[in-house]
Order: C-alpha cells, then structure tokens, then sequence
C-alpha cells in the first residue's frame, strides 16, 4: 500500500494537503484551548467567593470560641457567631459550585470544538486520500496481473481525451492500435494511465 504518489507534481499537493489538514487540526485545539481559558475567567468569583466564605467562616468559628469563654453569656454570645459561620460556609459552598459549573461548561466547550473541529478537517480530507490510495493499489494490481496493461491502456482511452494528445497515434488512431494489439500503443497508454494515478511503470 503506498501513501504518496510517485510523480513529483502530484506527492508535493498531497504533502501540502496533509500539512494543511494537521495545521488546521492544531490551530482548532489551540483556538479550543483558547476558549477553554477564556470561559475558566468566568470561574474568578466563584473562587473569591469560596475563598471569602472560608476564611470568613473560619474567623467567626474562632470568635465563637473565643466567646464561649465568656462566664455567664459564653454560650449566648456563640450562637449567633456559629449561625454566621454557616452562611460563610454556605458562601463558600456557592463558590464552589459556581467554579465545578463553569468547569463542566469550559471542558464541554472545549470538547466539542476540538471534536467538530477534526471531523471537519477529517471529513473534507481523508475521503480524497483514501480514495487514492484503493485506487494506486488497484492500478498496481491491475499491472501486475496478466493483460493488465491492455486494461489500463483501455482505462486510458475511456478516460479525458485531452490527455490522450500527448501520446504519438498511429494510422487509424490509438483507439484501432490498441485493438490490434500494438504493444507500443498498449506500453504508451498504460504509461498514462500510471501517470494520471501518480504512479510510475
């Protein structure tokens, strides 16, 4: 099996149509990453605010205690020190849930992208790649196999004529030649048909 034509003309566009695809492919992940930095920006106050509630939390827990050595009104003064406490904490519980969330839609976002992104790419690229590599593999076959270059001499002559200029035609055309069985006709046409599949006898 072979990945790249053998002509120059056609291996160098199949080089640059790969180039092409693995740098859109890398530019997509960039430009992904890019959003996915762009959208954790959104996450900041979540993080303030759990970091506000922690701390906040963490003071009144300690004047709680603080006040509970109070003789007498310790236990009175702790209270309401404790329930302040549990809003902090439940300030910081919203922080946090604020960061997980705009974490999710960050990776969701930057899964897609990068997922569309490269079925895109792959879509409009590998098809034609593919497609060249059966058909390289068949025309070799077809070469190597008894009579296969009448066969290709014929695919030649079904196929553009434009390209059948090129090729010196004997009295009665190639056409006649080739159902003569002119083995210079059938070599020349065979040639052609390697040609236009960027492969060489």
């Amino acid at each position: 099996m072979r990945l790249y034509a053998q002509t120059p003309a056609r291996r160098s566009r199949q080089i640059v149509a790969d180039l092409i695809a693995v740098a859109l492919i890398a530019a997509a992940v960039r430009f992904a990453l890019v959003v996915h930095h762009a959208i954790m920006l959104l996450a900041e106050p979540g993080r303030k605010a759990q970091s506000a509630g922690d701390s906040l939390a963490g003071d009144l827990d300690d004047a709680g205690d603080a006040a509970s050595k109070v003789p007498f009104v310790g236990s009175s003064l702790k209270k309401p020190l404790r329930s302040a406490a549990d809003a902090a904490t439940g300030l910081s519980d919203a922080g946090q849930s604020l960061e997980d969330l705009v974490g999710r839609v960050a990776l969701l976002a930057t899964v897609a992208l990068i997922v569309l992104s490269v079925a895109f790419v792959l879509v409009l690229w590998l098809p034609p790649r593919l497609r060249w590599i059966r058909r390289s593999a068949t025309t070799r076959r077809l070469l190597d196999a008894p009579g296969g270059a009448d066969l290709l001499a014929l695919r030649a002559l079904t196929g553009p004529q434009r390209d059948l200029a090129a090729i010196p035609a004997p009295p009665g055309g190639l056409a006649d030649a080739w159902r003569r069985g002119d083995q210079r006709v059938i070599a020349d046409l065979s040639r052609l048909t390697l040609r236009q599949a960027g492969l060489r006898p």
